[in-house]
């Protein structure tokens, strides 16, 4: 329910979960007991095998369900104060599954709101280094995309959902990469666009790409809905623990993919 009153029109981005548990029905609770902390400004990777509740943060943080009991903040304030529309104005999400309509690259990223200029959008693309892709395509900006945007390649739906995401300049950016194998092109422009859009913004990365991972100001281990290590990426390595077994297991499959 939609009950706070704390509007702000600007966040500085500091998230903080304590205690946090959640279940989606009754029979088994996916996070169990959370405590963590992000910064303003910093990049903290989650990272865990399938079902060890990474994707519930996501779903948390934006308030798409209400936690059972613990406590969320944001810049100090609880999540549930806030009123709802104004807290999801201030988080940007970029989803592995990007929803395009049927319609030009220019309306897929203006997205209804006026202030959305062709020039915004172009000086935006430039910026992440993503303007070469779109003016590659046929009629450039005005190329007209399927519905769910089945006529171009899955790296290049996720590029678009990264500069959509960059455009509106969310204080907090979440970010759920996508774990299919994407085509070396996009790999690499994606690679570049992660860096430039969450630089001086509070981001959270449900983390896949061995790139991102290294460069993370902070790692959350994460295991059977609890958070099992935490750290910079060679502190956690010296660990030789759970995350030192994931990182080596996703770096054999990297080297297979490239072979």
């Amino acid at each position: 329910p939609n009950n706070g009153k704390v509007a702000k029109d600007h966040f500085d981005g500091k998230i903080e979960f304590k205690d946090v548990r959640f279940a989606y029905d009754e029979k088994q609770e996916v996070l169990k007991g959370i405590d963590f902390k992000v910064n303003p400004g910093e990049t903290v990777a989650i990272v865990g095998a399938t079902g060890a509740g990474k994707s519930t943060i996501i779903s948390l943080i934006t308030r798409l369900y209400d936690i059972n009991s613990g406590e969320i903040f944001i810049d100090d304030v609880e999540l549930k104060d806030y009123e709802l529309y104004n807290l999801r104005s201030h988080i940007g999400v970029v989803l592995q599954d990007v929803f395009l309509f049927h319609g030009s690259i220019f309306e897929n990223l203006a997205f209804g709101d006026d202030s959305v200029t062709l020039e915004k959008i172009k000086a935006g693309a430039k910026e992440i280094e993503v303007d070469d892709f779109i003016e590659s395509l046929p009629g450039g900006y005005d190329y007209v995309v399927s519905e769910r945007g089945s006529s171009i390649s899955l790296g290049q739906r996720q590029l678009l959902s990264f500069l959509r995401a960059y455009l509106s300049d969310p204080k907090i950016l979440i970010l759920d990469e996508a774990t299919s194998s994407i085509d070396h092109e996009s790999e690499k422009l994606i690679q570049r666009a992660t860096e430039k859009i969450t630089k001086n913004r509070t981001s959270i990365i449900i983390a896949h790409r061995l790139s991102t991972i290294e460069k993370a100001d902070k790692i959350i281990v994460m295991e059977h809905g609890k958070i099992v290590e935490e750290g910079k990426h060679l502190e956690l390595l010296d660990k030789n623990g759970y995350y030192s077994t994931l990182y080596k297991a996703q770096l054999r499959h990297e080297i297979e993919i490239e072979e």
